[in-house]
């Protein structure tokens, strides 16, 4: 017996890896419009695949519909007919998303894919047509940098161009009749132009223009109303807070929909619509607003719609937790909800609003005890400069709270941003033994529009500065040892555990680089041609332009590739070798160089994966050296 395995010792049990990591027994639940069944993802052949079963039947009467052994599912749609099902699903992580069809009436038979398109093509969006039975739009770019939009007939996969791309930069939004409605478009300097096009003319009239820096991701949500006559948009307007706003298609007079003082519209769903909870709830059938969520310490749920609100109240007594995704019939009596927490990876639970009746459906991981997972707790804190910063930290389990070995998870994006919910990082860390921060740097959405463009011009300067603060604020605090300090970070977190170990040669013991940048200039030019349209608001306004040469040598200042004789801190990296957003030579050039200098860096790549890994077995392998990784050098705990 260990010192760790004493019998006095308060910490939970070591969860294994391949438990940890393993996929959810189920996911992303929705149910059919006609109430009658559910579908979800669970484990069928070793990876996610989609589930259908009868509203009042077990897991043990569902039937697998799709069968894919390479890669996990993760996106489906119901049609408007009962025979048929949609997914989307790329290649080994390579992002050319196409569509597939199954048959519900025949499980067994192959999926058909609908969107036969070159390499480098991908769907981007499917929804129904509800004035064309039977079809669906999906936007794709069988153009290379224009994504169009077309008309598929789900039954024959008869393929019909809806609706013709004139600018890479445009987005044309329909009503519910499919429609042109509004145009969003980017000028050449980044502002960002709202247009309503006009019925039978199909003339397009200015109705706003907006600053885009505040908007590096886009002008977010951005969906016509269920009448067809106004635009809901995410506006910061004269304010600091991103608002629900409606543009009205006639007049272009703005209403302010939903607003919380002090907290910004949550659009993290916008991402992965179905998977992450949406900005907007909306009736899926009649398209009315029944509420919004902002970004809070907790997400907070504002309600709009008042019959909505009956439901909510409801829903709410069903779990602790916050109001995740969210699903309804076509007669909005039936829902399906699931609710976000920070112990407990996913709950599920059917309400029916006529009888006032709700059971449990599943739950994500049922064989994991929420009460062996560590609370989530909110901390904020000033940068060095006065910038109010906001964070998390979630501390081991059944240990005081001093001088512990700290791990600063840095999330991606950089325009993304951590929120409270259970995270699969910091369970696993804080089981190990770790304190783990997380912290919303400049540069994160959802604290405002100061917040996010304090970020310009300051990738390896301010916003790193950040992120030391967050530790200084750490120590200072006394939760954490200042000598047993790691960093760790996927994608621009990737970037940033390379910025933290050049930049900053001496405040880490350790760090992990999972699909990082290493060389701005490089990243920008490899990535796929049809984002470079795209760049002007994020890239090129905090970054900079690689083809101007001024910017380019600015760009590799800041870069790690540049700075790699620094780096003496002990290194793992990870990388997919199918990444488009971020390629392999990313990798490869740091780990080669640190190589040549004789410095220790252990590297993982994974053939069959992109940006960031999904199968379950590349999880765990990458788990697996991140464990050992820390416990060498920060001296957490480990299984092996």
């Amino acid at each position: 017996m260990t010192m760790n395995d004493r019998p006095t010792d308060k910490r939970p049990p070591l969860i294994d890896i391949e438990s940890f990591f393993a996929d959810p027994q189920f996911a992303n639940p929705s149910i059919s419009p006609d109430g009658t069944r559910i579908a979800y993802l669970a484990p069928h052949r070793g990876r996610r695949n989609v589930w259908i079963r009868g509203i009042d039947q077990t897991h043990d009467d569902a039937v697998p519909v799709t069968h894919d052994r390479r890669r996990g599912i993760t996106t489906y749609y119901w049609t408007d007919g009962p025979r048929w099902l949609l997914y989307l699903q790329d290649t080994d992580g390579n992002e050319d998303w196409h569509l597939h069809r199954v048959d519900l009436d025949d499980p067994e038979s192959p999926a058909v894919d609908l969107t036969p398109m070159d390499p480098g093509s991908r769907v981007v969006g499917a929804e129904p047509l509800p004035s064309v039975p039977g079809s669906v739009l999906v936007t794709m770019n069988r153009r290379p940098t224009f994504f169009d939009m077309f008309r598929i007939d789900v039954a024959t996969g008869e393929t019909t161009l809806h609706r013709e791309q004139d600018d890479p930069t445009a987005v044309v939004l329909l009503d519910r009749r499919g429609e042109p409605t509004f145009r969003t478009a980017l000028a050449p300097d980044g502002t960002v132009e709202i247009s309503a096009i006009d019925p039978g003319t199909g003339r397009t009239r200015l109705l706003r223009r907006l600053g885009g820096a505040e908007h590096p991701m886009g002008v977010q949500p951005q969906e016509v109303t269920a009448d067809g006559k106004g635009l809901l948009v995410g506006l910061f307007q004269d304010g600091d807070d991103l608002r629900l706003v409606r543009i009205d298609h006639e007049t272009g007079e703005e209403t302010v929909v939903a607003a919380v003082a002090g907290h910004d519209l949550d659009i993290s769903g916008t991402i992965l619509p179905g998977v992450l909870p949406p900005p907007v709830y909306r009736h899926r059938h009649t398209g009315e607003i029944l509420a919004a969520r902002f970004v809070a310490d907790r997400p907070y749920i504002e309600v709009l719609d008042p019959h909505f609100a009956e439901i909510h109240t409801q829903l709410r007594k069903l779990s602790d937790g916050v109001l995740g995704t969210l699903s309804c019939d076509d007669s909005g009596q039936r829902w399906i909800a699931t609710f976000v927490h920070d112990r407990d990876p996913g709950v599920t639970w059917l309400y029916d609003h006529t009888t006032g009746e709700a059971r449990l459906l599943f739950r994500a991981h049922p064989d994991r005890d929420p009460n062996t997972m560590a609370p989530m707790e909110p901390v904020g804190f000033p940068a060095r400069d006065g910038l109010p910063l906001h964070g998390f930290l979630t501390l081991p389990v059944g240990v005081e709270p001093r001088n512990l070995p700290l791990v600063l998870v840095v999330h991606g994006g950089p325009w993304w941003y951590d929120s409270w919910g259970y995270s699969s990082d910091a369970q696993f860390l804080a089981n190990r033994g770790y304190a783990v921060l997380q912290v919303n740097f400049r540069g994160s959405l959802g604290y405002g529009r100061r917040h996010v463009t304090a970020a310009i011009g300051e990738f390896a300067r301010a916003m790193h500065d950040d992120l030391i603060d967050a530790v200084d604020w750490a120590v200072a605090g006394g939760c954490a040892d200042p000598g047993r300090i790691g960093i760790y970070g996927g994608s621009y977190g990737g970037y940033a555990a390379l910025v933290g170990i050049t930049v900053t040669p001496d405040r880490f013991a350790a760090a992990v680089d999972y699909v990082g940048v290493s060389d701005l200039a490089n990243f920008l030019r490899t990535l796929p041609p049809f984002t470079r349209a795209f760049n002007v608001n994020n890239w090129y306004r905090y970054v900079g332009d690689p083809d101007i040469p001024e910017q380019e040598a600015d760009m590799l200042a800041r870069s790690p590739i540049t700075m790699v004789d620094r780096i003496r801190t002990p290194l793992l990296v990870a990388q997919g070798a199918n990444d488009v957003r971020v390629v392999q030579a990313e990798s490869d050039n740091i780990v080669a160089r640190l190589r040549e200098r004789g410095v220790p860096v252990e590297y993982l790549v994974a053939e069959d994966e992109g940006h960031g890994f999904e199968n379950p077995e590349n999880q765990v392998m990458l788990h697996r050296a991140i464990e050992r990784h820390f416990a060498r050098h920060l001296g957490g705990r480990s299984t092996g």
